[in-house]
């Protein structure tokens, strides 16, 4: 009987809508999860399937228009198996010193890259879906996407770690994109 529930489950997934920016929604700051309940586990399963349709490895809450503070995030190598996250309630509680700079989009942001520079290593308390709370390293493109994500919690965008000229452009840019889109 299990076997059904999870089959049932699975069918009934559904991709939710991407924010687009410039949207005063994304400038929100997320509030924490109070109760990990199975709204909130279907919620976390559609973030995914939402983030592998659109061909991301990290998707915030707010992205899809929710003030939790949630995170899905799958950065393994496309070719190999999926390693699909769920973060709850993430903070950041220490950050390396060594930085790197790597080149960031945000399904937010269609089109758009900036290179931004973080710190290399965090190391992160979340809770998962079950309600445990952990303590976790993480470093490379992991570190970088969780720091992405976790500035979509707080309001922040990559843009906003990027020359104020530079993201002046990319914003313009994205104004007459949303222009294109709600055209069609």
């Amino acid at each position: 009987m299990k076997e059904h529930w999870y089959l049932t489950e699975l069918l009934n997934m559904s991709k939710l809508q991407i924010i687009i920016a410039p949207d005063n929604r994304l400038l929100k700051i997320s509030k924490p999860v109070s109760e990990i309940n199975k709204k909130i586990r279907v919620l976390l399963d559609d973030m995914l399937e939402t983030m592998y349709e659109s061909n991301g490895i990290g998707l915030a809450a707010p992205q899809v228009g929710i003030l939790n503070r949630m995170i899905v995030m799958d950065c393994s190598d496309k070719n190999n198996k999926r390693e699909a996250l769920k973060f709850i309630n993430p903070e950041i509680l220490e950050m390396s010193q060594n930085k790197s700079e790597f080149e960031e989009g945000c399904l937010s942001l269609p089109t758009q890259f900036a290179k931004v520079e973080r710190p290399e290593t965090i190391f992160l308390q979340y809770e998962d879906e079950t309600g445990k709370k952990n303590k976790k390293k993480f470093s490379g493109i992991e570190a970088i996407c969780l720091q992405h994500e976790i500035d979509h919690l707080n309001g922040k965008l990559f843009v906003d770690h990027i020359s104020k000229l530079k993201r002046n452009r990319i914003i313009q840019k994205l104004k007459k994109y949303k222009k294109q889109i709600n055209k069609t």
